[in-house]
């Protein structure tokens, strides 16, 4: 499948580069220093073992940042998988909030659900960043 053509300018690319690395080292911590806190956050009710889905999660994260950075033929299409990921891990943070789970500084409920209004922010700019909103928008509008 032949990619879709978008441009993005500086700003986009930029911050598309950034939110690449922000992957790439959250990917980090699910393999190394933070990984018990990644674990805090699957739900209960995942009925995998806690740190399987905390490799496999930190393998999308690391393929998905890498491709932030690297992929630029086929950024919007990684734009959209990394916003698809970041709808998929949103119950794990609802998961948090309302178990009152502690984790990454998050020690009140307060912080726990300020949290929550993040992850919408963090779709926007993959889509955004990598050109895929406006891709999205001229393929609703046809």
């Amino acid at each position: 499948m032949i990619p879709p053509k978008i441009e993005t300018n500086h700003y986009q690319k930029v911050l598309r580069i950034i939110l690449g690395l922000f992957m790439v080292m959250t990917a980090i911590g699910h393999f190394t220093f933070q990984r018990a806190e990644f674990q805090a956050q699957v739900p209960l009710w995942i009925p995998l073992s806690k740190d399987l889905v905390v490799i496999l999660s930190g393998v999308v994260e690391i393929s998905l940042g890498l491709g932030m950075i690297f992929w630029k033929n086929y950024r919007i299409y990684v734009g959209l998988a990394l916003a698809m990921f970041y709808i998929l891990i949103f119950p794990g943070n609802i998961a948090q909030y309302l178990n009152g789970t502690d984790a990454f500084g998050l020690d009140t409920d307060r912080a726990r659900l300020i949290r929550l209004f993040f992850q919408p922010v963090l779709i926007l700019w993959a889509l955004w960043s990598t050109g895929a909103l406006k891709f999205l928008i001229q393929k609703t509008n046809k």
